[in-house]
């Protein structure tokens, strides 16, 4: 993606949330702040009501916390095996046209969000006043960089904006420290010659000398846009070279699972292939032949064992629908 800068669009246009949950946020996010000074907040109780379906543990402040196991094996995906989630209704989870650091690195992790917004200083004053008043430091973007934990993504919403980088390659290599994973930015980051190096995976916008600048802090661990997806703390994030999912928490074991089908199917396919004794229609998308077909169930219920094979007989039809064409 060209990262040429058109002086007279710094702000890019981005998809609206749809107007039901905007005013349905709004409506909850005015309240008095767990962090002082942030705009928008969500309280524990809030965040659990918003991913009530998560079947996993919690952190503290209520953010879901899937399981380092699982995360092991959402590792071990591509981006079209995390394709059903449109099949079940969750369509913008995707977001592409990025920059990578690392093209051959994967980030998988918990998403961390912090929102940021233009300036605008009868906003920002009040927030600051309000921590000043508490004898607590400034509010920014390095209040969230303080939060982080293992395993956490650092996701960004900074509006696209592609005056300043919101890090450099010092809070660079604190993120790569601390989480072991990576960030999405949805805005520039700077320092790009001291980042390139770190051993971690980055998604952004693209790279300015400038420091981070006019922008102000509005939510940590609030549900943010990135590109024309809706982001919700805790959240499964999956990049690989072609973009990055955000996948909600109780989807991500049914996404595993349908992904070992398709590796089996996949390793079936190629298998008879190597036999020179068919046509592609013979074997791929599915065998016609009733004794092909015979063949490759049994080979999928020995590989998956025989719970996993019934489960995924219950799951089948839907299934049917889903698997991309590779």
């Amino acid at each position: 993606m060209s990262s040429r800068f058109v002086p007279d669009a710094v702000w890019r246009p981005r998809p609206t949330l749809p107007w039901a949950l905007t005013v349905a946020l709004l409506a909850t996010f005015f309240v008095v702040p767990k962090l002082n000074g942030q705009v928008f907040t969500l309280t524990r109780d809030q965040l659990i009501q918003y991913t009530s379906q998560n079947p996993y543990e919690r952190f503290p402040d209520g953010r879901p916390k899937v399981p380092d196991a699982m995360l092991e094996k959402v590792k071990g995906l591509s981006a079209e095996e995390v394709l059903p989630l449109n099949f079940r209704g969750y369509r913008n989870q995707w977001t592409d046209g990025w920059q990578i650091l690392h093209p051959g690195r994967k980030l998988v992790g918990r998403a961390f969000t912090l929102q940021l917004m233009p300036m605008r200083p009868d906003v920002s004053d009040v927030d600051q006043a309000a921590r000043k008043a508490k004898n607590q430091i400034r509010l920014s973007h390095q209040t969230a960089l303080d939060m982080l934990q293992r395993g956490d993504v650092f996701v960004a919403d900074a509006c696209g904006a592609a005056f300043g980088g919101i890090i450099g390659d010092n809070l660079g290599y604190y993120i790569m420290k601390t989480t072991g994973t990576g960030f999405v930015i949805d805005g520039a980051i700077r320092d790009l010659e001291g980042i390139e190096p770190m051993e971690m995976a980055g998604y952004y916008r693209l790279a300015t000398p400038p420091a981070i600048h006019d922008l102000m802090v509005t939510g940590i661990n609030v549900p943010i846009r990135i590109g024309s997806t809706t982001v919700m703390p805790g959240d499964v994030v999956f990049g690989d070279r072609e973009g990055v999912y955000f996948i909600p928490p109780h989807m991500v074991k049914e996404i595993v699972d349908t992904a070992d089908v398709t590796h089996i199917h996949d390793e079936w396919t190629k298998m008879k292939f190597d036999q020179g004794k068919y046509i592609s229609t013979d074997i791929y998308g599915s065998p016609h032949d009733p004794a092909l077909i015979k063949e490759y169930e049994d080979y999928l219920k020995q590989k998956l064992g025989p719970q996993a094979y019934e489960e995924y007989k219950k799951r089948r039809p839907m299934e049917g629908q889903q698997r991309p064409q590779r």
